[in-house]
């Protein structure tokens, strides 16, 4: 197996906390699995999660649009230097590994910011491919490389699933894994998910661990998340699901490819459930790769160790 290049980019303010311990293991797999890898750690580096003219090198006497100045600064060259190193290292990676502990139902501020100022215009969208056609939602200058979101939530696994009081976590994770690593081209691999993040005993550890380690062994081959793809014949011209396509269903779980869709909408509405069928299929990517949750009482879901 040839080696893949691995971008890790870790997004929690303690070294020293679950999130850190797991990100070495991570990233110790990847060596001893003959990868090379790069870690962009935000709250060591200090990154700056501000989008502001100096970014672009924006005349400040002159009305600011942020896509419009980000694609000339990107198109250029003269995009700032740290994020121009950020941009270096997505385009050296063949993996992005993208982890963080669930804040509020969403990701830290800093790695918001991340996103916001290093997937500029011209990179991440904004991209036209030679028909003049937008390139996103599978296709675009990431297409070919790869994501996984590695998540620590405070939550138990239960009060994530498809009826739990939280929302399912592929819901949560969809503005993400659908709005950013799809959209900007890449293919989206299932999250890995430690559910009852601060709360783990000391001997629950090493399962998580090696969890975590055949997630990673399973990096070049693992089977994407099946998004549907904009360019791919399933969306009509205003870029709406083709009424022939789960009709009746709406939310996002329709913007998945299940296979054979028509029968399997029949089988659907078939079943007695059917009005009370869950908005995502139960066997969804994160319930497939998440280790069993841990006994502990309900808590928000708001803070992930």
């Amino acid at each position: 197996m040839v080696g893949m290049n691995v971008l890790w980019i870790f997004a929690h303010p303690e070294q020293r906390s679950l999130g850190g311990a797991l990100r070495d293991e991570g990233l110790r797999a990847l060596r001893e699995a003959g990868h090379d890898h790069r870690l962009s750690d935000l709250y060591a580096m200090r990154w700056n999660p501000v989008v502001d003219g100096a970014d672009f090198r924006h005349d400040e006497d002159e009305r600011l649009i942020v896509g419009a100045a980000s694609h000339r600064a990107y198109d250029a060259g003269t995009l700032s230097e740290d994020i121009r190193a950020e941009q270096e290292k997505i385009a050296w990676a063949d993996a992005l590994i993208v982890q963080f502990p669930l804040w509020w139902y969403g990701m830290p501020a800093i790695l918001k910011g991340w996103f916001d100022r290093v997937f500029v215009k011209g990179l991440a969208y904004g991209v036209r491919g030679p028909d003049g056609r937008t390139l996103r939602y599978g296709d675009g200058k990431l297409a070919g490389k790869r994501a996984m979101v590695v998540l620590t939530a405070g939550a138990p696994e239960a009060t994530m699933g498809p009826r739990g009081v939280n929302g399912g976590i592929d819901d949560l994770l969809f503005p993400l894994q659908h709005g950013t690593f799809w959209y900007s081209g890449m293919s989206v691999l299932p999250p890995y998910v430690v559910y009852g993040a601060d709360r783990v005993p000391a001997e629950a550890y090493e399962a998580h661990a090696a969890a975590l380690r055949k997630r990673l062994a399973a990096l070049p081959a693992e089977e994407p998340i099946p998004f549907r793809r904009q360019n791919g014949g399933d969306y009509d011209e205003r870029l709406v699901l083709r009424p022939d396509l789960l009709p009746g269903r709406t939310g996002l779980s329709v913007h998945y490819a299940h296979p054979h869709d028509e029968a399997t909408q029949e089988a659907l509405t078939d079943t007695p459930a059917a009005q009370e069928a869950p908005a995502t299929p139960p066997d969804t990517p994160a319930a497939r790769h998440s280790p069993a949750a841990q006994e502990a009482p309900a808590t928000p879901a708001a803070r992930g160790a």
